[in-house]
């Protein structure tokens, strides 16, 4: 049974399709690569997995609960939003963008989730932040502002935020694309660890090297539609269809 699951979905901006009817599922301690050209739907995928975009039609599960069937309506009619809360907390999500808190401290962004959204105490929430920090290798950078540390940093932090909330699933939207390629590696390896410890992972990547090293699938989409879905050593040495090729040949 999939930990994550997504039948038929597709999502429309205004007139432009950007997922047509995809459908992908992920079992708990999968790490899964989303590759593929830019503007091809996978951003979208992971943002309509965890609800930050609605679909327009199709089944998503997480966990085995239903929390979106917009063209389903006996199946929407028994979507519990608290449900789908819980669910999506189930879900840890890293931007491309880092998306932290300006004005607080490493851990001050680390701990706001857990406080916040788990009623945590402070103190308590302070422990978690600081394992989590440790966990990247930045317990020292626990008091340094966003603006006193380098992307690779404010990456890991970024990461270490979204393993305070304790997910079962780990979502990655292209972590390393906004970093100076001498700092990508570091967050690289913290998500390396993650998968030796079989967290749950779907990564949005252009790291082919990382894509092929360290995902059990690797999944091709372009002009939002999966093309190939397969080991990557089937993806990079073999692939199916000529566009993959392509692309490839491209970025290797």
């Amino acid at each position: 049974m999939g930990i994550v699951k997504a039948t038929n979905i597709s999502k429309s901006f205004g007139t432009l399709e950007v997922l047509k009817n995809v459908s992908l599922e992920v079992d708990k301690g999968e790490i899964v690569a989303i590759i593929g050209p830019s503007g091809s739907g996978k951003s979208t995928l992971l943002r309509c997995l965890n609800q930050l975009e609605k679909i327009d039609a199709g089944v998503i599960e997480i966990e085995g609960v239903v929390i979106a069937a917009p063209d389903d309506p006996q199946r929407k009619a028994g979507i519990s939003p608290k449900e789908v809360r819980v669910a999506c907390r189930k879900m840890g999500m890293v931007f491309q963008n880092f998306n932290l808190f300006p004005h607080k401290t490493a851990l001050g962004n680390v701990i706001e989730a857990p406080i916040i959204v788990n009623k945590m105490n402070k103190d308590s929430a302070a422990r978690i932040g600081m394992e989590q920090l440790a966990k990247v290798g930045l317990l020292d950078k626990k008091d340094a502002y966003p603006s006193q540390i380098s992307g690779g940093q404010k990456q890991r932090v970024a990461i270490a935020r979204a393993l305070a909330m304790n997910p079962d699933i780990m979502l990655f939207d292209e972590p390393t694309s906004a970093l100076d390629p001498e700092l990508v590696g570091e967050v690289l390896s913290v998500i390396k660890n993650l998968a030796k410890e079989r967290m749950t992972m779907l990564v949005v990547t252009h790291e082919m090297g990382f894509a092929r090293e360290v995902s059990d699938r690797v999944v091709f989409m372009d002009e939002g539609r999966i093309l190939e879905d397969a080991r990557p050593e089937k993806i990079f040495e073999n692939p199916s269809h000529p566009r993959i090729k392509t692309f490839l040949e491209k970025m290797l």
